[in-house]
């Protein structure tokens, strides 16, 4: 059984004169990575998100045979940017224990699973608002598998993360996918990221203009294709895109 299906997906902002996705549709296997590429307002976010059902969309989105609005808890989702107060006095210990609290105390065991998983010790206690980038993108992803997540959705988890912490993020993230039979679609713009990690890559622009391995839709006429003749495979330096 696939763990996710997407079928003609598509979704229409008010007053805007093209559809932020058009007709989208595919399908991702169990255990996999797929990584989606695309240039800058292709409706990559959007994707996610309507995905989710947080943007009203037409079309149909299955996981793992359910409706996704009966399949929340089997999804983690960690967005590109969290919009918070950074003055809150919220600790990196009462963010993860938030979505736990409600579960037996049996299963908060797994709250020390993820502590040394995600090597969250060393800062769990303080404010959430004094984290680095890599520390609270790994505090969020450990969040979003707490509640047994089988299927996580992430946007750009290396935002605002330094090329170290980028590094430790993706190895960890594979290492869950392998060791738990999880499936991950990811947003990510650094190519060489996708690279190295992907088992699936979707070129979006609007529509989907094709899913396969990275040795098929990492050639450089696909790349040309889908940013243009000023795109390139490169190291993550902070800043660039591609």
């Amino acid at each position: 059984m696939d763990a996710l299906t997407v079928t003609d997906l598509t979704v229409q902002y008010e007053g805007a004169g093209q559809p932020a996705l058009e007709h989208v549709s595919f399908a991702l296997e169990a255990g996999q990575i797929a990584m989606v590429i695309g240039p800058n307002g292709c409706g990559k976010t959007t994707l996610l998100r309507s995905i989710l059902g947080f943007i009203a969309a037409s079309g149909a989105v299955e996981v793992f045979g359910q409706p996704v609005k009966e399949a929340y808890r089997m999804i983690g989702y960690v967005p590109q940017h969290l919009s918070f107060d950074a003055t809150l006095p919220l600790t990196g210990r009462e963010v993860l224990y938030m979505p736990v609290k409600c579960l037996p105390r049996a299963q908060r065991a797994s709250v020390d699973w993820a502590i040394e998983t995600f090597h969250l010790a060393d800062f769990l206690e303080q404010p959430v608002g004094t984290l680095s980038g890599g520390q609270l993108k790994r505090l969020l992803l450990a969040r979003a598998l707490m509640n047994d997540s089988r299927l996580l959705l992430l946007d750009e988890p290396e935002a605002g993360v330094d090329a170290g912490g980028t590094e430790m993020l993706y190895q960890l993230l594979a290492q869950l996918v392998a060791q738990r039979h999880l499936t991950a679609l990811v947003i990510s713009h650094e190519l060489n990221i996708v690279v190295q990690v992907a088992s699936q890559v979707l070129c979006l622009n609007r529509r989907l203009l094709g899913i396969g391995p990275p040795t098929q839709m990492l050639t450089r006429e696909a790349i040309f294709g889908l940013y243009g003749p000023t795109a390139a495979l490169f190291r993550h330096d902070h800043e660039g895109h591609a």
